[in-house]
């Protein structure tokens, strides 16, 4: 298994397994513009590639600063393309983040999981995440309707 940052040059592969996370976005073309934007605030995104070299598996994280955590490391998205799960794909994002957050000094990692996703919690508890808080959240009126 093959685990590797992607470059603007390579982010379009990693569209299909976004895709299933993020159905919203409508093609290949939104996805690269909205990475190419977000990673103007620090956005990353590493991919884990199968014997065929497509990316099956993917992850979007960035670093940040609050009183709450320290120096930390948040995994905006992480999804496996249904015929890719339980191949350890997940699990070896989920390391190769636990190490860049270690090469970058973060104090920790969090990320966000939506509350029917339960293959995806047991993985992050078998990974040694837990469940501190509850995590709230509104949209605006000119905010997505949800």
């Amino acid at each position: 298994m093959n685990v590797k940052e992607l470059d603007d040059s390579t982010t379009e592969l990693a569209y299909p397994a976004m895709r299933e996370l993020r159905p919203h976005l409508k093609n290949a073309a939104e996805f690269v513009e909205r990475v190419r934007q977000q990673r103007t605030e620090g956005y990353r995104l590493v991919g884990a590639f199968d014997a065929s070299g497509a990316v099956v598996a993917v992850a979007g994280f960035r670093t940040g600063n609050n009183l709450a955590w320290g120096h930390f490391l948040y995994i905006d998205d992480l999804c496996t393309r249904p015929e890719a799960r339980g191949q350890g794909h997940a699990s070896a994002l989920l390391e190769w983040v636990d190490s860049e957050a270690l090469r970058l000094g973060c104090q920790q990692v969090h990320l966000d999981s939506a509350t029917y996703r339960h293959d995806a919690h047991r993985r992050y508890l078998k990974s040694g995440y837990v469940i501190p808080a509850f995590h709230f959240g509104k949209a605006t009126p000119s905010g997505p309707s949800s």
